[in-house]
């Protein structure tokens, strides 16, 4: 059976930045071909517009896919379902979709839709990135203008739920796999600390929560995660089971800009052959977890093994397998990248896992 195809869900509030995320992610993908379905509503095309000129061929005008009927969460059946069957069987298949979410859009009844059964032998969830505004919601607001959410509620006939805002927001952490504090800039060192250890403090244990300055994420970060989100839907739980509306347009943020990552750093780290595979697996884990690490890749020479192993880490998670013999002339050696926000000790964990 083909491998299932994965899918991130990208959920949160009017202004907070997803569609400048999304836009800075198309414009670093790297050559994956990435897919989108944008659930906006009414006459408002804006993000469609600013991400149908990301002027990439990895993401071109077929492969962005409007919903504009309602909530996504209130038209799984009649809108999100057909569209990614028609998605799905194409014959040049995207490496990975991105759905970006109305933001009154309730996450937990969009995972909930790939178990259906016309999708969910095809594609999984890879991960929820829930994009929150920093500077609002350290004001003890939950977007940059609650008044345009409201009024952007008004305007979709077909929502059929009322949800207060602070359980909508509660409801779009609970179901984060990571939580992107965007426009960090604006807030001091001090806030911005405070911030993120609230958000993990509120949310699941093991989701990530990063800062982002205009939705400046390497693609790393973002994608391959490898949650497989909707079959984890118990620990997702919902603060309510009504329905709520947000538009995504993020016009404050949506123009170009090319940032370099200066709020991430990333480095390699060689050594030479390991012994025991399940006991590097979980030296790597704590090394994880004492420095805060994002993401760690690579591959590793297991002695006396004559395959490769491959060793992947989304947080203290880590998957390994051996994926191929070593050619003949290949150094059997260990190589491992290593990515998280600017400031990781790079000596000591170098020193850590040459250990």
């Amino acid at each position: 059976m083909p491998a299932k195809i994965p899918a991130t869900v990208v959920t949160g509030f009017l202004g907070a930045g997803k569609t400048t995320l999304i836009r800075h992610m198309l414009q670093n993908a790297n050559g994956k071909r990435i897919a989108l379905i944008i659930n906006e509503f009414g006459d408002l095309g804006v993000d469609g517009d600013i991400l149908k000129g990301c002027g990439d061929e990895t993401c071109t005008e077929d492969d962005i896919m409007e919903l504009s009927n309602g909530c996504i969460c209130c038209t799984v059946a009649d809108d999100f379902i057909p569209t990614m069957e028609k998605l799905l069987g194409r014959d040049n298949a995207p490496d990975h979709i991105v759905i970006e979410t109305s933001g009154l859009a309730l996450p937990q009844p969009l995972i909930r839709a790939f178990n259906w059964p016309e999708i969910r032998t095809r594609v999984t969830v890879d991960g929820v990135v829930t994009v929150v505004d920093g500077k609002a919601v350290s004001e003890g607001r939950f977007a940059h203008s609650v008044a345009a959410v409201d009024a952007q509620r008004k305007q979709d006939d077909n929502l059929d739920h009322e949800t207060p805002l602070s359980e909508l927001f509660e409801d779009q952490v609970a179901c984060a796999d990571m939580i992107v504090v965007n426009k960090s800039d604006l807030l001091s060192t001090d806030e911005a600390s405070g911030l993120v250890s609230q958000l993990r403090n509120d949310s699941r244990k093991g989701v990530q929560v990063v800062k982002a300055r205009m939705g400046a994420l390497p693609v790393d970060v973002l994608l391959g995660q490898g949650i497989a989100a909707e079959d984890d839907l118990e620990a997702r739980h919902e603060v309510h089971h009504h329905h709520h509306h947000d538009d995504d347009d993020n016009r404050e943020d949506d123009h170009h800009h090319d940032h370099d990552h200066d709020e991430f750093e990333s480095f390699v780290v060689d050594r030479g052959e390991i012994t025991d595979p399940t006991a590097f697996a979980e030296q790597v884990a704590d090394i994880i977890r004492s420095h805060d690490i994002l993401r760690l890749k690579g591959f590793a020479a297991v002695a006396d093994k004559p395959m490769r192993l491959t060793l992947q880490a989304v947080g203290p998670r880590i998957e390994t397998y051996f994926d191929r013999p070593f050619a003949a002339k290949e150094p059997r050696s260990t190589r491992l990248v290593v990515i998280g926000e600017a400031g990781l000790d790079q000596a000591a964990i170098t020193s850590a896992l040459q250990k």
